[in-house]
């Protein structure tokens, strides 16, 4: 018998606002329920945001994410269906990608496949989409592979870059595509 309901693992370890919108969106869903929260960090303000619901908090170091038995023990315990990574820097390792084939997403803060890789996260892409006077920017959900921002592309959704922007206003704009599409598309890739 298929169970009801489909089981998220957010993997974060920032401050936490997409992870926050993630959760809020799926809150009273039957259907799917964010269940873990993996993070790197005992101070990640993540953990902070999240203390009201309903998840149990794995935290994991550097030795530990290395080691495929525990992490992989976790989340086959609580039948997971989804990893999604919300701010999660760390290269997820080839164990964890091979548990979970086409089943890690991730959200990056450009129009891949230019500004990603290594180093490419926050105000570094928008500083960068900003030094090479790009007109145009954005948001790509993708899926995880061994290489930083390399998965296949699920989905983009673009802002247009005036000359009196900023890298912080660009980021500004970003969030509001992130805070509207990522949980849609994590329902989407969910339910198939």
């Amino acid at each position: 018998m298929e169970k009801l309901t489909k089981n998220i693992a957010l993997f974060a370890s920032g401050s936490g606002t997409n992870a926050l919108n993630i959760f809020e969106y799926f809150k009273n869903n039957d259907a799917v329920k964010v269940s873990k929260l993996v993070c790197n960090k005992p101070k990640a303000k993540v953990i902070e945001r999240l203390q009201a619901f309903d998840v149990e908090l794995i935290l994991i170091s550097k030795a530990d994410f290395k080691h495929p038995q525990k992490l992989i023990k976790k989340l086959n315990a609580a039948q997971i269906d989804l990893i999604v990574l919300a701010g999660f820097l760390w290269l997820i390792p080839q164990y964890l990608i091979k548990a979970f084939q086409n089943k890690i997403i991730n959200l990056h803060p450009a129009l891949l496949p230019k500004y990603g890789g290594k180093g490419m996260f926050g105000i570094n892409v928008h500083n960068a989409v900003l030094n090479a006077k790009e007109k145009v920017s954005g948001i790509t959900i993708h899926f995880v592979n061994e290489v930083y921002d390399e998965g296949e592309i699920i989905f983009q959704a673009s802002i247009n870059i005036d000359e009196t922007e900023t890298a912080e206003s660009i980021a500004q704009k970003i969030h509001q595509l992130e805070y509207a599409h990522f949980p849609k598309v994590i329902e989407s890739v969910l339910m198939g």
